[in-house]
């Protein structure tokens, strides 16, 4: 028991959950999908700057994680409930966004992509940075579900996910920068 209360609560045990701001719904709900992509995306950060030894990297997917708590946060609150968000957290902006692609750029500048696939697994710790990039791009599908479906309540929270993925391609480059690309095939282009 922490605090005097226990853990479990047992009101999941039917396969039902709620959401942020109110109302039960089956944990395969297009919600909890995409916030359930995107806090496995977090884990897999958190593996990632575990297993870094670089600061500015490290750095870097500390303050992703903590963004991607506000991607969760939206992800799983109920359109109609939106407001209740917004009292209580900062939305995702297109300055956030503007924030990835300056990281990408920056990075991309430090490292030198060959022109054909790279194989992930140069190190532990671009290793776990390719596997929340995987992750990043569920929580991006799962989230174009969500806007499908007209449970979106910020389109920026697409455009955040998508400019994700591309920087976590990049910061697992950067990572190992000083080794080998292995790539999917033997040619040097």
């Amino acid at each position: 028991m922490t605090g005097g209360k226990r853990l479990y609560t047992k009101f999941g045990d039917e396969g039902e959950t709620g959401l942020l701001y109110g109302g039960r719904v089956s944990k395969a709900n297009l919600h909890c999908e995409a916030y359930g992509a995107t806090d496995e995306t977090v884990s897999a950060l958190g593996l990632a700057r575990a297993l870094s030894q670089d600061a500015r990297v490290r750095e870097m997917l500390k303050t992703l994680e903590r963004e991607l708590f506000t991607v969760g946060a939206e992800l799983a609150t109920d359109p109609e409930k939106y407001d209740a968000f917004n009292r209580h957290f900062t939305p995702l902006s297109p300055e956030m966004t503007s924030r990835l692609e300056g990281l990408i750029d920056s990075l991309q500048a430090a490292v030198t992509l060959p022109r054909s696939f790279i194989l992930p697994g140069a190190s532990p710790a671009s290793a776990a940075v390719d596997l929340a990039r995987t992750s990043a791009r569920r929580a991006e599908r799962e989230a174009v579900r969500l806007k499908e479906a007209g449970r979106l309540a910020n389109p920026e929270v697409l455009r955040y996910l998508n400019r994700l993925g591309d920087l976590l391609f990049i910061v697992a480059r950067y990572e190992d920068r000083h080794l080998p690309m292995e790539k999917l095939t033997g040619d040097d282009d």
